[in-house]
C-alpha cells in the first residue's frame, strides 16, 4: 500500500515538478536540454502527418493502418524537416503504418505530457531525456517494457551504455538514447587571446578558473553568461561542483539516504558558487535570462564563456545576431576542484531519448529502431547536426573538433552523472532548480539551499 500510495503522489507531482525540469542542450540540454535547441521560447506546436500519393492504395492494400503518434521538440525547421523524412522513408518501407507527429517546444511539451500522463494516455513515441521521470511514468504502469526487441543487435549497437541504463529500470527497457554527450565550457578563443589568457590552455583547476573570470573582467569582457531565468541552466554549476567535491559516491550516498544532501561536498558546492558569483562575472539581467537570451550573448561574443550542453553549437550559432555565432569556438571539461574527491574525468550530462507509451504498438518500437540505426545517426549528423550519437557505427563521423572533445569526454567519464533534474524524483529536480537559483540571486546560503533540498528529498526519497 505504502508504494502505491508513492507512486500516487509521485503522478501527483509531476504537474508541478515537470515545469520546472529541464532538458535537452540541447542542449539542452537538462538538462538538456532541457535541454534542447529552438529558434525562440514561444510555445509552438504543429502536427503533421506524411502525404503519400499511395494513401489509398495503401488503404485497399492494408486490413487497417497502424498509427503511430510521436511527440517531439526540434523545433528548428531543419530539424522538423529531418524527422518527416525520417518518418516519410520508414512509411514508403511500411505501408500500413501511419506516423503522426506532433513538434511541441520545450516547456511546451513538458505541460502538455504531463496532462496526457496523468489522464493514462501517453502517445507512443515521446522526447525522453530517461532517469527518475521516466523511472516514474514506469512505476505508474504508463510505460511499455521493449525489453525484448532490444535485446541482441540493437542493444549491442549502443556505445553509450551508461545512457541506456537511464532508460531502464530492474531489468526492464522503456525506451532508448539516440544521443547523448557532456555538459562542458563553452568558450571564445578570440576574447580570451584579447584578455591575454592562452586559448589553447584553458583553466583546468577551479583556482585556475576563477583567476581566468577575473582576467577576463579586468580586460573589460563578461567573463560568463547563463539564462538563469530558465533554473536549469544554473543548476549545471552547482551540481558540477558537487560532482567535483564529493564524486559519485557522494552523490549516492544521498539518493540512497545513506548519506544527505546536506553533507559537506553539497555545502561547499553552494560555497564554490557563491565564489564565483562574488567576482561579478555575469551579464546585467542574466537572473531573468531565458537560455536562449543567454545563447544569444554568447553567440554574439559579448560574453567569453557558457557552461551548457552539446547542444549549444547550433543554439548559440542560431540566436546570434549573425547566424553565425562564435568563430572560434573552444570547450573545455568543467575544472577539477582542489581537495575534491571526484576524479578530473566525471562528467554532468545527458542527452535526447526516446520513451514509449504502454499502448504503442509494435510498429513504433520497430520506427524508433530505424531512427537509432547507424544509417541514420550518421544521416542526422550530417544533415542537421545532432549528436553526439549513441551507436558505436555512427562515432567515427564526427569530425567537428568540439564535437569530438565532448565524445571523448563521454566515453572516458570514470563517472557520469545525468542532470539532477531529471535524474531525481521530479519535485526533489525542481526544489534543486529552485535551491541553486536562490544562490545566484543571493537570498540563501549554501547550508539553506543544501537543506531544502534536502527537505524535498526525505519526502520523495525517504529518511
Amino acid at each position: 500500500m505504502k508504494h502505491k500510495v508513492r507512486i500516487a503522489l509521485m503522478i501527483l507531482l509531476l504537474a508541478i515538478g515537470m515545469v520546472l525540469v529541464s532538458c535537452g542542450g540541447g542542449d539542452t540540454t537538462d538538462d538538456t536540454a532541457e535541454n534542447t535547441s529552438s529558434e525562440d521560447t514561444t510555445t509552438q506546436e504543429d502536427t503533421t502527418s506524411a502525404e503519400t500519393d499511395t494513401s489509398e492504395a495503401a488503404s485497399d492494400e492494408c486490413a487497417e493502418i497502424t498509427e503511430v503518434d510521436w511527440w517531439h521538440i526540434s523545433t528548428i525547421e531543419a530539424e522538423q524537416a529531418y524527422w518527416q523524412s525520417k518518418a516519410d522513408a520508414f512509411m514508403a518501407d511500411n505501408p500500413c503504418v501511419q506516423i503522426n507527429i506532433t513538434v511541441l517546444e520545450n516547456e511546451a511539451f513538458k505541460a502538455r505530457l504531463t496532462t496526457v500522463m496523468q489522464s493514462g494516455e501517453p502517445p507512443d513515441i515521446f522526447q525522453s531525456w530517461g532517469g527518475g521521470v521516466l523511472w516514474a511514468y514506469a512505476d505508474a504502469g504508463l510505460l511499455r517494457d521493449i525489453s525484448a526487441e532490444l535485446d541482441g543487435e540493437w542493444r549491442d549497437s549502443i556505445a553509450a551504455q551508461s545512457a541506456l541504463e537511464l532508460f531502464g529500470k530492474d531489468g526492464a527497457y522503456y525506451g532508448v538514447p539516440w544521443q547523448w554527450g557532456a555538459v562542458g565550457i563553452y568558450y571564445n578563443k578570440d576574447l580570451f587571446e584579447q584578455a591575454g589568457l592562452d586559448p589553447e590552455n584553458p583553466p583546468a583547476t577551479w583556482s585556475e578558473f576563477l583567476s581566468a573570470v577575473q582576467t577576463l573582467k579586468d580586460a573589460g569582457i563578461t567573463p560568463i553568461t547563463v539564462g538563469e531565468g530558465d533554473k536549469w541552466p544554473g543548476h549545471f554549476w552547482w551540481v558540477y561542483l558537487a560532482i567535483r567535491n564529493g564524486g559519485q559516491e557522494a552523490f549516492l550516498d544521498a539518493f540512497n539516504r545513506t548519506g544527505s544532501f546536506t553533507d559537506a561536498p553539497f555545502v561547499k558546492a553552494g560555497q564554490d558558487l557563491e565564489d564565483l558569483i562574488a567576482l561579478d562575472p555575469f551579464p546585467e539581467g542574466y537572473l531573468g535570462f531565458s537560455y536562449n537570451d543567454s545563447a544569444a550573448v554568447f553567440g554574439n561574443g559579448e560574453a567569453a564563456m557558457e557552461l551548457m550542453g552539446q547542444w549549444h553549437q547550433s543554439v548559440q550559432k542560431d540566436s546570434s545576431e549573425s547566424g553565425e555565432g562564435v568563430a572560434n569556438l573552444g570547450w573545455f571539461l568543467f575544472p577539477m576542484v582542489e581537495g575534491g574527491a571526484g576524479n578530473a574525468s566525471d562528467v554532468l550530462g545527458g542527452g535526447d531519448g526516446f520513451g514509449i507509451g504502454k499502448d504503442a504498438p509494435d510498429a513504433a518500437v520497430a520506427f524508433v529502431r530505424f531512427l537509432t540505426s547507424a544509417e541514420n545517426q550518421i544521416d542526422a549528423l550530417e544533415t542537421v547536426g545532432f549528436g553526439p550519437p549513441t551507436t558505436a557505427a555512427a562515432q567515427s563521423a564526427i569530425t567537428d573538433p568540439v564535437q569530438q572533445q565532448i565524445l571523448e569526454a563521454r566515453n572516458n567519464a570514470a563517472y557520469f552523472q545525468l542532470y539532477y533534474d531529471q535524474f531525481l524524483p521530479p519535485a526533489v529536480g525542481g526544489t534543486v532548480n529552485d535551491a541553486v537559483e536562490q544562490i545566484f540571486a543571493g537570498v540563501a546560503t549554501p547550508e539553506e539551499a543544501a537543506q531544502q533540498i534536502e527537505d524535498s528529498a526525505v519526502q520523495e526519497l525517504g529518511n
